[in-house]
């Protein structure tokens, strides 16, 4: 099972989504891509996984011209942004989703407050992902 996770900078939720959904099934191969990839990670993305367990922080910040040639059983958007910049995949593609969130890095105000933004957004994605993976993924492995 293949799953690509789409946003446009790549540093961020779909970091974090990717690595929800690797740690749910260490099987599943999945890649994270930007269309117009930052390449880094956001360090607040990498500390709000690393404090639920989830290490993120060797993941790459990569294009999404790397992946537009494979084929993928599901290419997810989590921005809006992705959403509509997402290109047309020259490979198969069995289901595209959209989940959007909100982009914690435009968080603005008190430490405090951005810090709380990321660990909103984080476990929205969890619970989306999660929800996702036992719907709709796991059955198909079984």
């Amino acid at each position: 099972m293949k799953v690509l996770i789409l946003c446009t900078g790549n540093s961020c939720r779909s970091q974090m989504a990717h690595g929800f959904l690797q740690s749910f099934d260490k099987s599943l191969t999945v890649r994270s891509a930007g269309t117009e990839a930052s390449g880094k990670l956001n360090p607040n993305a990498v500390k709000a996984m690393k404090e639920i367990g989830i290490d993120i922080s060797h993941h790459t910040s990569d294009s999404v011209d790397l992946y537009l040639g494979d084929e993928w059983d599901y290419v997810v958007t989590v921005c809006g942004g992705a959403n509509e910049a997402c290109p047309a995949f020259m490979g198969k593609v069995k289901q595209r989703l959209h989940m959007g969130f909100d982009d914690p890095s435009h968080a603005v105000g008190s430490d405090e407050f951005v810090w709380s933004e990321f660990i909103r957004v984080r476990d929205e994605i969890k619970e989306t992902f999660s929800k996702f993976y036992n719907d709709e993924i796991k059955h198909q492995l079984l």
